[in-house]
């Protein structure tokens, strides 16, 4: 049984890792697609085998490249019934050697960019006779403060307050706000490929060693995968989750339960 059949979706951050997966995901539960990713030659790659996908490429800190986004949805498929706001970066420092313009980058990317993809979204979703969903990929960093790491548990700390914000804002239009709020992606690129080595190195220990740290942190003794995020994803953006708004849901294992 497909749970989206027949929906219309938008997701950024599409082009690899969880973005990718989650594309898929929507995808197979039967949903039209359009995937935005600043690389359009990867997301054109991933949206090539996916039944009823287009890509575009986008910055979602520029109002003017989201609008256009959101405009392509209702152009080629007639709404957006379910918006996945999956784009954001992770650069960590300690506090007296973190460069400004960095930590202003997590937050233009992170917080900035899903305000204006709401914004521009809600425009279009305010149309729809059924509501919509609007669903934030955050992070447990939005629920505890993450070591030299500042400038992202910032961002994502903001990340729910706007979900709230928003989920109260349009209740009364039936567009449904909330968050997803994942442990660490232990075997995902971002980890493999550039995380480990961050921390390692703010931390100064092995990559081994920071992979079996935050292991260590999670009582079910696990990564948290894509597909924990993906079920998370499809129940909030389907009719079984009709009453929830406002809401940021751990997916962490057990690590995070506030």
């Amino acid at each position: 049984m497909k749970l989206l059949n027949n929906k219309v979706a938008v997701i950024t951050g599409a082009a690899q890792g969880l973005g990718e997966a989650l594309a898929q995901r929507l995808d197979k539960e039967g949903c039209s697609i359009v995937l935005a990713d600043l690389n359009y030659e990867k997301v054109c790659e991933v949206a090539k085998p996916l039944k009823k996908a287009v890509a575009c490429k986008v910055d979602v800190t520029k109002e003017a490249q989201v609008d256009a986004m959101t405009q392509l949805a209702v152009d080629t498929f007639g709404r957006i019934d379910i918006f996945v706001n999956n784009a954001g970066i992770v650069i960590s420092s300690p506090t007296d050697e973190f460069d400004v313009n960095k930590w202003r980058l997590v937050q233009d990317v992170n917080l900035w960019g899903y305000f204006i993809c709401a914004k521009s979204a809600v425009k279009h979703m305010l149309k729809n006779k059924n509501g919509a969903s609007f669903i934030q990929i955050n992070s447990k960093s939005g629920k505890k403060g993450s070591f030299r790491n500042s400038a992202y548990a910032a961002s994502k700390f903001g990340g729910i307050g706007l979900t709230q914000s928003l989920a109260l804002e349009h209740a009364k239009d039936n567009i449904r706000f909330n968050a997803i709020c994942p442990g660490n992606l232990l075997n995902s690129p971002l980890w493999v490929d550039s995380l480990f080595k961050q921390y390692a190195k703010n931390q100064g220990i092995t990559e081994e060693e920071v992979r079996q740290k935050y292991l260590d942190q999670v009582p079910m003794g696990r990564s948290c995968e894509y597909e924990d995020v993906a079920n998370v994803m499809v129940f909030l953006a389907s009719d079984m989750s009709s009453y929830m708004t406002g809401q940021a849901i751990n997916v962490t294992g057990g690590q995070e339960m506030r």
